[in-house]
């Protein structure tokens, strides 16, 4: 505790390791990744609120996921895109605190929304003729309101217990944004004991919603095999593998990163953070393409608003006069 600092600001490092002449390329990716995923889930936020025959519970929920995923990015990404391109990474301790409890907030949001994505599928594959009694509009907003309400207060604990730790050395985070391993590596005493009741929070939060979307979806491929149809179930299965291929890159790196901290597995920093940034912003750009724009649906809705922009835009088109002389 002698060398306890009162430390009042961060520095986001990003990818501490690599060379200077990297951080352009790198700066250049950050910002596609961010202008991306602005686009594809402002695309889906505004076609499904603008559109009441889209008012399905499937793209009530896809809707809560846009949301979140686009709130976490615009969070996150501004800040490191404004380290490299104008060397301003400072951050304060509040906004640190912030960013790592939007971080574990929305993170475990998307964990819980996934869930339901999944149950909405069992449903609708498994149970067909009573799958408009199960599943309606107003109990999955309810369900979405309520992994709002309980996942923000996952991230809020999680917040306040790293918020009250003492921290001293350097305030350098190594990484693109805040988050819990980042700021207690910084601590002046021990924090086993909290990096333990973390460590399980997360598995709570990831292992128990993987588990139901694993047998969901197991459940589903089962009822696939046995349609007759082979176009039918060639679909399915591509759109099966799709989604486990999402909710894979989802999970599964922040499991292995989680369980590495927990034994004290050392990873290259840089790698690190790469394993941090691939399934965090990865999925947000996939998410709209694979869950909602693939869909017949919002690709007709798309289709109708193209063609209503053209055919407006060419009835606003001034008439050619034919001048005689």
């Amino acid at each position: 505790m002698a060398n306890q600092t009162d430390i009042s600001d961060f520095i986001l490092l990003g990818f501490p390791g690599i060379a200077e002449k990297f951080h352009t390329p790198v700066s250049i990716a950050l910002f596609l990744v961010y202008i991306i995923s602005l686009f594809a889930n402002g695309t889906v936020i505004a076609l499904i609120t603008c559109n009441h025959h889209l008012y399905q519970p499937m793209y009530l929920v896809i809707v809560n996921l846009a949301i979140s995923d686009l709130l976490f990015d615009t969070v996150t990404l501004p800040k490191i895109i404004a380290k490299y391109w104008f060397d301003d990474g400072g951050i304060s301790f509040a906004g640190c605190i912030f960013q790592l409890f939007c971080a574990h907030f929305l993170g475990a949001f998307d964990s819980y929304i996934l869930l339901l994505m999944a149950i909405d599928r069992y449903v609708a594959i498994c149970k067909p003729l009573r799958y408009t009694s199960i599943i309606t509009n107003r109990r999955i907003m309810m369900l979405c309101c309520f992994f709002w309400f309980f996942t923000a207060i996952i991230g809020l604990i999680i917040a306040l217990l790293d918020s009250n730790v003492p921290l001293c050395g350097q305030n350098g985070i190594k990484s693109c944004f805040c988050t819990n391993t980042a700021v207690l590596s910084m601590a002046c005493t021990d924090v086993t004991s909290l990096r333990r009741m973390i460590f399980g929070i997360a598995m709570f939060v990831l292992l128990l919603p993987l588990t139901f979307i694993l047998f969901s979806y197991g459940v589903i491929i089962k009822v696939v095999i046995t349609q007759t149809h082979a176009e039918s179930r060639r679909r399915a299965f591509y759109t099966c593998t799709t989604h486990l291929g999402v909710i894979g890159l989802y999970f599964v790196p922040r499991i292995f990163v989680y369980v590495a901290n927990q034994v004290n597995l050392i990873l290259n920093v840089d790698l690190n953070v790469l394993i941090l940034c691939f399934y965090t912003f990865v999925p947000h750009m996939a998410n709209p393409i694979i869950y909602c724009l693939r869909t017949v649906e919002i690709r007709r809705t798309l289709k109708n608003l193209i063609k209503r922009r053209i055919l407006m835009k060419t009835l606003r088109l001034p008439t050619v006069r034919t001048i005689t002389h």
